[in-house]
């Protein structure tokens, strides 16, 4: 009697266990939710990476080398063309100097013989004795002597001095080149300058540019530069400037890129349309908007919603049907901005697609309510 007591409670208890466990997992089952298509504006935009630089900008650089003598401007300031910005004092070369000196006393030499010359037959001219023909010429040699001496003195003025000493200081003084700003004065007081030459680029004793006329100087991927079209308005923004974009109008595409970090970069260039409440710097760093592709009121699902077959890797969704289960539907997929993305077949606007991919946190908020 004990034994059929025992046993039947055994029987019992394994019962009431998988009962239990029965409605375990049908608890387990998890509740599905689903979201149907939307209508709604796609927009796929590039981001290029870049800075704002002016579109005309020169530097000034020496005709003469020689010793900054003094700084007559400071960066930032407003120029005009033909301003003075420095001066430079000529260091003379002492051999060259020596040698445009003994040519100078030479000539000297020269010419007072020639002038000696041209009295002592002037005279004979005057009376008759030699013939004009032969007195031109003695007349021609003494005017020659006295060009050949005013070159060489002007020689040696322009090796010692800079310039010849008849008031032109063309070569010492430093002038704009331009109207602008000046960006840079990169010398000192007391540096010595190289002027510019056939086999140097020179010294630059100052840099300037037309602040008003900003442009942006950026690069993009070549997967993307092929939708970029001359004419486009982008918008910039600067790292300096906060909750401010500046349209631009993209006027360069650059028709060959540069391998960087194992991607091929094209540059780019537009034109920045600046605003008056700003000042905008040279060299601030920038991001230009652009967009590639814009659609209007298109039938849209959420990205997250999207499923890829693991052999074939095409996209598919999973439809509720009217029994309450879901059905795999291929799709056809078109734009997409990150997060929405574009559908061209495959669902309509009144299926209901699965999210298949909710959190555990948000199932288990779900199951609470």
């Amino acid at each position: 009697m004990k034994k059929i007591i025992i046993f039947g409670s055994i029987a019992v208890a394994l019962i009431l266990v998988l009962i239990w466990f029965g409605k375990k997992n049908q608890t387990s089952i998890i509740d599905y939710q689903t979201e149907k298509p939307f209508k709604t504006t796609i927009v796929k935009k590039s981001i290029a990476t870049g800075k704002v630089t002016p579109l005309e900008e020169i530097e000034i650089k020496p005709q003469i080398t020689g010793i900054i003598d003094k700084i007559m401007l400071l960066e930032g300031a407003k120029v005009k063309k033909g301003d003075l910005i420095a001066t430079v004092r000529v260091v003379p070369n002492e051999q060259s100097l020596i040698s445009a000196r003994g040519r100078v006393n030479n000539i000297n030499l020269s010419l007072k013989n020639a002038e000696i010359s041209y009295n002592r037959n002037k005279n004979l001219f005057d009376k008759g004795v030699i013939s004009r023909a032969e007195f031109e010429k003695i007349e021609l040699t003494f005017n020659q002597a006295k060009q050949d001496l005013q070159n060489a003195q002007n020689d040696y003025q322009i090796i010692k001095k800079g310039s010849s000493g008849s008031g032109s200081s063309a070569n010492t003084n430093i002038l704009a080149q331009m109207s602008g700003t000046i960006l840079e004065i990169p010398v000192k007081e007391g540096d010595q300058v190289i002027q510019s030459n056939n086999f140097n680029a020179g010294t630059t004793i100052a840099s300037i540019a037309d602040m008003s006329k900003m442009i942006f100087e950026g690069k993009v991927d070549e997967s993307e530069v092929g939708k970029l079209v001359k004419g486009t308005k982008i918008e910039i923004s600067l790292g300096a400037i906060e909750n401010k974009k500046f349209p631009a109008v993209l006027n360069f595409i650059a028709p060959k890129g540069t391998e960087e970090a194992g991607a091929v970069q094209f540059k780019i260039k537009a034109d920045v349309l600046l605003d008056d409440e700003y000042f905008i710097r040279a060299g601030y760093s920038a991001n230009a908007e652009i967009v590639l592709e814009k659609k209007d009121s298109v039938l849209s699902i959420k990205e997250s919603l999207l499923q890829f077959d693991r052999k074939t890797e095409k996209p598919f969704v999973e439809v509720k049907n009217a029994e309450g289960k879901f059905d795999k539907k291929d799709i056809k997929l078109g734009t997409s901005d990150g997060v929405n993305v574009e559908i061209l077949e495959g669902v309509t606007a009144d299926d209901e697609v699965k999210i298949w991919n909710k959190t555990s946190k948000e199932e288990e908020k779900d199951n609470k309510n």
